[in-house]
């Protein structure tokens, strides 16, 4: 019998009769470089002497599951080993993540084992579909996550690899890999990564400097990126046309004119619906929170709530909004950074787009668009022929002109149903909030806030609308109560909180068996 041929078990940890299998799984989503660096690193195995196996399993989708890439890896004994295809709890002991996230979900579910799986992980966040579907603020606390790292593994390496790639010039496989090297639980020298990163023979100045970089931290020699502590606010970048400047220069006027400690807000809100719409526009803005400064006094909680609330609801999102966002220079620079894209590199955008019959009609001028809304057979037509997704190439001239047109139609915003019925519904929550604010400010504050359950267009604005009346129908309950305040920010909480809106039905029933 052909001794090589003649497979063997490979023990999973070194004795005399067999040599140590090396298990490695790397969980990355689509677009980091997952089967690059798992190709790398079986390259490196191979260089080094030893037999390596890769596998993959792919997740749901590109954004909604990581793929777990595998590999195993012995030294070449000359007898054919037998690998496993997936990795299996408590039998890991290289664990990498592309993401923070991803290392936690590892340790879910059994891939880090205490005394034997490194970890190697990337502190940076992609937000997953559950965070992203939370009405509120859904984001996990990235510490809690760490802090179980420390406890589920035996060693941990994490900092930030997707900045040390993008300072690099390269992608997070380039960084992942270093840390790994860095790391020490591969028996291979730095010069053997090196090696085969220069024989891939893409980008390989930016990838050996990536590694490199990351190399240095995970031996501790280098420091780490710094996490940033805020996140920067971008502020509409306004160009005012020299006729309208007087008209500018009045508003500012107005908001120097308002309580010292609503001015910044103001000043805020009103460059968000100027920028949105026009100078009058931004006019309206402010004689709502002009008239809700003169019911308030010191600390002003409330003119506050109004600043930050009243510019939300003026701007709501429509289809001239979102094609306006679209075709803006800065969203196509902000894309070109989170890609990398270098400049001998053509990037390509396709925008996704379903309008409903809904949204179609009510971008029309008020008369059409109810005329349109009265006809069921059109609105089956609609339905039948025109009801789909369609994706509009913005790199293209006619993608970008379809989109730029649509976005040009802002002037005539004010003459369209959807404005009518938005601005209907403004005014019949901003007329409570002025006699709420009479009596009882803390609950005219929450009441203002409320507009943050209303948000997004299409279904997303339809949900949220529901919300909002569903949290505004108790109004009449808690109206007269000292309590009155903390309990209408319990139900906007609870509305927050999930998507279903169980936890806002429990809040409601709450609410009316102590006031019913």
């Amino acid at each position: 019998m052909n001794v090589q041929n003649k497979p063997i078990i490979a023990r999973r940890s070194a004795g005399p009769d067999g040599e140590k299998i090396i298990t490695l799984a790397a969980l990355a989503v689509g677009g980091q470089g997952g089967g690059v660096l798992t190709n790398w690193i079986v390259a490196v195995a191979e260089a080094n002497g030893f037999r390596a196996q890769s596998t993959s399993v792919a997740g749901v989708a590109q954004r909604t599951g990581a793929t777990i890439y595998y590999v195993e890896m012995c030294r070449d004994t000359g007898r054919a080993p037998i690998f496993s295809l997936s990795p299996s709890i408590g039998d890991v002991d290289i664990l990498m993540a592309s993401e923070l996230m991803e290392g936690g979900r590892a340790i879910m579910r059994g891939f880090v084992t205490p005394g034997r799986t490194t970890l190697i992980a990337s502190t940076h966040r992609i937000a997953a579909i559950s965070e992203k579907t939370t009405p509120g603020d859904g984001r996990i606390d990235g510490a809690e996550v760490i802090a179980a790292m420390g406890i589920a593994a035996d060693k941990v390496v994490a900092f930030d690899m997707e900045t040390v790639a993008k300072e690099a010039g390269s992608v997070i496989s380039s960084s992942l890999l270093g840390a790994l090297a860095g790391s020490g639980s591969l028996p291979f020298s730095r010069e053997s990564f090196e090696d085969i990163i220069r024989k891939s023979g893409r980008g390989v100045e930016a990838s050996l400097r990536a590694f490199g970089d990351a190399y240095e931290i995970a031996k501790g020699t280098k420091a780490a990126p710094l996490p940033k502590e805020t996140t920067t606010v971008e502020l509409p970048t306004l160009h005012i046309p020299e006729k309208l400047k007087s008209k500018w220069s009045a508003l500012e006027s107005r908001v120097q004119a308002l309580p010292e400690a609503v001015q910044e807000m103001t000043a805020l809100g009103v460059r968000k619906v100027v920028d949105y719409q026009d100078v009058d526009y931004g006019a309206d803005y402010l004689t709502m929170v002009e008239k809700v400064a003169a019911l308030d006094t010191a600390p002003y909680d409330l003119s506050i709530a109004a600043a930050k609330y009243c510019s939300r609801a003026l701007c709501y999102d429509d289809i001239l909004r979102v094609a306006d966002i679209k075709t803006r220079a800065s969203r196509l620079e902000r894309v070109k950074n989170e890609v990398v894209v270098k400049d001998d590199q053509v990037l390509m955008v396709t925008e996704y787009f379903h309008p409903r019959f809904e949204e179609f009609a009510t971008t029309l001028p008020r008369p059409l668009g109810k005329w349109l809304q009265n006809r069921k057979s059109l609105e089956t037509l609609y339905s039948k022929y025109f009801d789909k997704g369609r994706r509009v190439r913005t790199d293209s001239l006619g993608g970008f002109l379809t989109l730029w047109a649509v976005s040009s139609l802002r002037p005539y915003r004010r003459g369209l149903l959807r404005h009518a019925s938005e601005m209907a519904h403004v005014d019949a929550w901003f007329k409570t909030v002025l006699d709420v604010a009479q009596n009882d400010p803390e609950l005219a504050a929450e009441v203002l806030t409320n507009y943050r359950l209303i948000k997004g267009y299409s279904d997303t604005h339809v949900r949220g609308m529901s919300k909002f009346a569903r949290v505004m129908g108790a109004l009449d309950l808690l109206q007269g109560r000292k309590d009155a305040a903390d309990w209408m920010r319990r139900l906007r909480v609870a509305a927050l909180d999930d998507v279903k809106g169980d936890a806002l039905d429990g809040a409601l029933a709450t609410v009316k068996s102590f006031a019913g």
